[in-house]
This record gives C-alpha cells, sequence and structure tokens, in this order.
C-alpha cells in the first residue's frame, strides 16, 4: 500500500538585524513553528550571531543574502529601533520582499517595521495598516492608518507591537493554515499559562499562613 506523501512544510523568512525588538521576533518564531511552518531566521548584516535590542543575541540560520533566490508562503518583518529603519535601509530585503508581493505573497510587519519598512517600500499604499502609536505618523497619505492590534488587509498582515505579538503571530497561523489550525495551538498554551497561574496562587496562599 503506498503512502501519500506528507504536506509540504510552509515556508516563513523572518529577518532580524542590530536593534530588533526580541518580542516581536521570538514569538511569531516559536508559534510559527508550533503551527509546522518551517522558518527560516535570516541575519540581515554579514554575521549570523545578531545582537539585537537589550543585549540579547540570535543565532540565525542563514544570511539574508543567502535567501534571495528561495520562495516562501510568508515573510515577516519584526519592528524594533532602531530596527526596524535598519531592515528598511536593506537593499537585499526590500528586493525579497517586493519580488515576493508582486507574486501574491503574504507579507507581515509589527511595531515600527509597517511604516518604516513596508510602507517606506509602498508596499502598503492602498492598504489599511496598524503599527506602534509612535509611528504610525510615518505612514504616507496611500496609506489608511487602522487604530487596532492587529490589522489584515489583502496580503498584507499588521500588528501595533511587543504586547501584541501573540496575536500578530496566530493572525499570520490562520492566514497560513485557517482557524483550526489558531484554535489547536492556542488552546494548549492557554490552559498551561491557567494551570500556572492556579499553581502559583496556591504556592502564595501556602506561604502567606
Amino acid at each position: 500500500m503506498e503512502t501519500s506523501p506528507s504536506p509540504k512544510k510552509k515556508q516563513v523568512l523572518l529577518p532580524i538585524v542590530a536593534g530588533t525588538e526580541p518580542i516581536e521576533a521570538s514569538i511569531p518564531i516559536d508559534i510559527l513553528r508550533r503551527a509546522g511552518a518551517d522558518v527560516t531566521v535570516a541575519s540581515a548584516g554579514d554575521a549570523l550571531l545578531v545582537e539585537i535590542m537589550y543585549g540579547v543575541k540570535i543565532m540565525a540560520d542563514e544570511l539574508l543574502a543567502d535567501c534571495a533566490a528561495a520562495s516562501y508562503d510568508l515573510i515577516v518583518l519584526p519592528g524594533g529601533v532602531p530596527g526596524a529603519v535598519n531592515l528598511g535601509g536593506s537593499a537585499t530585503l526590500e528586493s525579497i520582499v517586493r519580488k515576493h508581493a508582486e507574486k501574491g505573497g503574504l507579507y507581515a510587519a509589527i511595531c515600527a517595521a509597517p511604516p518604516l519598512a513596508l510602507a517606506s517600500w509602498g508596499l502598503l499604499n492602498g492598504h489599511k495598516a496598524t503599527g506602534h502609536p509612535w509611528f504610525v505618523e510615518k505612514f504616507p497619505p496611500e496609506v489608511t492608518a487602522v487604530d487596532t492590534n492587529v490589522v489584515v488587509d489583502g496580503n498584507a498582515v499588521t500588528g501595533t507591537g511587543p504586547a501584541t505579538s501573540m496575536e500578530f503571530a496566530l493572525a499570520l497561523v490562520e492566514q497560513l493554515y485557517g482557524k483550526e489550525k489558531v484554535e489547536q495551538i492556542a488552546k494548549p498554551m492557554v490552559s498551561f499559562l491557567i494551570n500556572s497561574i492556579v499553581h502559583l496562587i496556591a504556592r502564595w496562599r501556602h506561604f502567606s499562613h
């Protein structure tokens, strides 16, 4: 009896650079990998080891320059200061994302990256989008700024910042896999969180008596 081949994994590119916000990079990486996606973390610099914000260091899987010929189902840009500016100033990244978008590919950014990267390349023109409140004024007139945590408009997904990174990441999972996959991932995480809180309350009560 022949077995049917396993479905090809969704391919995701997440670039990082000096000044990237750690939460906005790590949570999408974690959630998308939980969903089964093959996430390539790419350094937009010239070394795999990247020091992002707050002294956090991440070892990338590849250099961004080596990802130019690859094909992806989703490209995700984390924010951060000056990370978003550094990503926006990467000609290599702009070329990769632009070609991806022209093919109808799904692309996303959070925090300062929607206005300072995607919008600066003209890839949010005619779209509704959101971003960190400190940077939404950087959107050009061609972009309709929306005051909400996550905006999905066509093939563009945008989010506001670190505190909404989980919501942003789950929105990406929904776009790639559907709502059922979101529920499949979210329920165990919620159960773990609730159990952890209950355990902490029990310990607090024990030590307070």
